[in-house]
């Protein structure tokens, strides 16, 4: 089985799936103005998408485990292309809100089933750096919603982009159906009540708790501030116009990426110098804090923390390895969708929160927009450094074994 093959069938679904999610960032502005929408109301629409993204991961993973990546993708991207059309056609809050969570639901897998099939054919030492490169689709993803983006918009308007991505979309689910094979099944696969247990065993995991929060909130929060929230601090914050906040994203894709294609040129070389997807993983997110505390202080140098911001959070496919590394192979998609879950759940607890603390700020501190974003980051940065103290405080404890677990 070729890497290339499955590579070109999975990638478009990455590509489209991260467009999807950071899409809402450089139309924020369209949506509030035809739609008169507040903070509060803009969160909820954008995070939309990652609350329903975020309640489909187990029972995916569960069939993922059992149908296999060929099976289920195509036809959960069906869905994402009905709700993109769905999006694109909707002039009422309520109808905008049901299509992006019926987006979300689509795209689901669209990592999740790249990293099952990594999972089941190519051998663990290998995994790291296919998973990055799996991650580059979706930093092009991430490109294409900044500056190209925002020059479309003045060419034709963001409904006829979302009808567009929908058409795209039902394109790409054909082509993985085509493409990718089967996984070999046992004549006999579990029931969906033992596939259960299983879930109900990553879940007790301590391990799994060791991870989760930094890995949850850490890339959750970050997800929320690039899909949405980054363009209105620039502009309102750093009183940047549309067209340079979008450029500055774009530097923030593009850095992004970079990281990606790092982790998949180098962390199975780094592995085998003693420093583990693990390493790179703390070293990352403890980059990412550092950075946003910078943003929330107005550093100079604002490129280069926006850039650092992104580049410490492109690890977070490490936290994947490190998790499934302890689980067996037929477990592994439920260990990823189990870890998935709450990074989207972080991001639309992030994404909806940052807009109603922005609200609240205005309505009763009598806080301008800016001062409400300020105050929203601040909490974000708090809990931020929490979970990388948290993460910090059980790695002797944990660290070894996922080490022992990724050596066996």
């Amino acid at each position: 089985m070729t890497f290339a093959r499955i590579y070109s069938a999975f990638a478009a679904a990455y590509f489209l799936s991260y467009l999807y999610r950071t899409a809402n960032a450089v139309i924020s502005p369209d949506l509030t103005r035809e739609l008169a929408l507040n903070p509060a109301s803009l969160g909820l629409l954008t995070g939309a998408y990652l609350l329903a993204f975020g309640l489909m991961q187990i029972p995916a993973g569960m069939l993922l485990d059992r149908f296999g990546p060929r099976r289920v993708e195509p036809a959960l991207l069906a869905v994402a292309a009905i709700g993109a059309i769905w999006f694109g056609l909707a002039d009422s809050l309520i109808g905008l809100v049901a299509a992006r969570a019926l987006i979300g639901a689509g795209v689901c897998v669209c990592l999740m089933a790249p990293l099952k099939a990594i999972a089941m054919w190519y051998p663990r030492e290998r995994q790291p750096s296919l998973a990055g490169w799996m991650m580059v689709a979706g930093g092009f993803g991430a490109l294409a919603a900044t500056a190209p983006l925002e020059a479309a918009l003045h060419v034709t308007t963001w409904r006829t982009i979302f009808i567009v991505l929908g058409v795209a979309t039902l394109i790409v689910a054909t082509g993985i159906a085509w493409l990718v094979p089967d996984i070999a099944r046992s004549g006999h696969p579990p029931g969906f009540a033992m596939q259960w247990r299983g879930v109900q065993q990553i879940f007790r995991n301590p391990r799994f708790w060791w991870i989760a929060p930094l890995a949850g909130f850490g890339m959750g929060s970050f997800m929320a501030v690039q899909g949405l929230w980054a363009v209105p601090w620039m502009i309102d914050v750093d009183g940047m116009t549309r067209a340079q906040a979008a450029d500055r994203l774009l530097v923030l894709g593009i850095v992004i990426m970079l990281g990606y294609l790092a982790v998949g040129l180098f962390s199975s070389r780094l592995s085998r110098r003693g420093i583990t997807p693990q390493h790179i993983f703390a070293i990352g997110f403890a980059m990412h804090t550092a950075a946003l505390a910078a943003i929330l202080a107005r550093a100079p140098g604002s490129y280069a923390w926006w850039s650092l911001y992104g580049m410490g959070a492109a690890v977070n496919v490490l936290a994947f390895m490190v998790l499934s590394s302890g689980f067996a192979k037929e477990l592994a998609a439920r260990a990823n969708t189990a870890l998935n879950l709450l990074m989207f759940t972080g991001s639309f607890v992030t994404q909806w929160g940052i807009g109603v603390i922005a609200q609240i700020s205005r309505e009763r501190l009598g806080l301008d927009t800016a001062g409400g974003l300020q105050l929203a980051f601040a909490l974000v940065l708090a809990l931020d450094a929490l979970t990388l103290v948290w993460f910090a405080y059980g790695w002797r404890r944990h660290g070894a074994l996922v080490g022992a677990a990724a050596a066996a």
